[in-house]
């Protein structure tokens, strides 16, 4: 089966906002990756923002997408929903009980991304490549620097943390790419419309302020890259 990267609805949402989603498409074509959005990020990203006027066009740029099979929903990869949406439960519950502080566990993701963690685990089961697109930094802390997390929470809530270890290394599975690493993957294809390495810096650093969670020092080394 093709490599398949599963989206959060916070890296379409970077994509939209910075005005990339062109991009996004020309990415798909260039390449033999499938692109895969779970029910729950679907509604976070498409269906309740339809709703909502001040978000109506960004979600109907990405249903689009949806529409035009840019983006699939998990039933192409022969997927059970009621696997995920069990799976997601289990993942939600175990993520929001694996910090430990102030006198309650701490509440770290949400469905969306849980979904996206739980087909990741369910392809992972079947040994079939993926990676995790998201921009949002906490699921992915919580997956590669626990440590880090653990002390940012520290100094938020002036309050002394437990992690718990055997959860914690539950998420080391997951494999993660963000909106910059994904733009730079296009303009390496030539599908970036603006050419040149200073729109390249252009719109990562676009991306960051409509949301990704990147640094001055990463999008550098990025830049670096050539």
């Amino acid at each position: 089966m093709n490599p398949i990267i599963i989206f959060d609805a916070s890296t379409l949402i970077s994509f939209s906002m910075a005005g990339l989603l062109p991009e996004l498409r020309g990415l798909k074509e260039k390449s033999n990756v499938k692109f895969i959005i779970s029910e729950a990020v679907k509604k976070e990203a498409i269906d309740t923002p339809l709703k909502i006027k001040r978000f109506q066009l960004e979600a109907l740029k990405i249903k689009e997408l949806l529409d035009d099979k840019v983006l699939e929903l998990p039933i192409v990869l022969g997927l059970d929903d009621k696997l995920i949406k069990t799976k997601t439960q289990e993942i939600l519950d175990m993520a929001n009980t694996t910090i430990y502080g102030a006198d309650k566990d701490i509440h770290l993701i949400d469905l969306g991304e849980s979904s996206a963690l739980a087909i990741s685990q369910i392809l992972n089961d079947k040994k079939i490549d993926n990676v995790i697109a998201i921009d949002e930094r906490t699921t992915r802390s919580l997956a590669e620097t626990p440590n880090e997390l653990k002390k940012y929470l520290e100094g938020k809530l002036h309050s002394k943390m437990t992690v718990k270890q055997e959860k914690v290394d539950f998420f080391k599975q997951f494999k993660f790419i963000r909106s910059v690493e994904l733009i730079y993957v296009a303009y390496k294809k030539g599908v970036l419309r603006l050419k040149g390495s200073e729109n390249l810096s252009a719109v990562l650093y676009a991306l960051k302020y409509k949301g990704c969670a990147v640094s001055g020092k990463e999008i550098q080394e990025i830049r670096n890259l050539g």
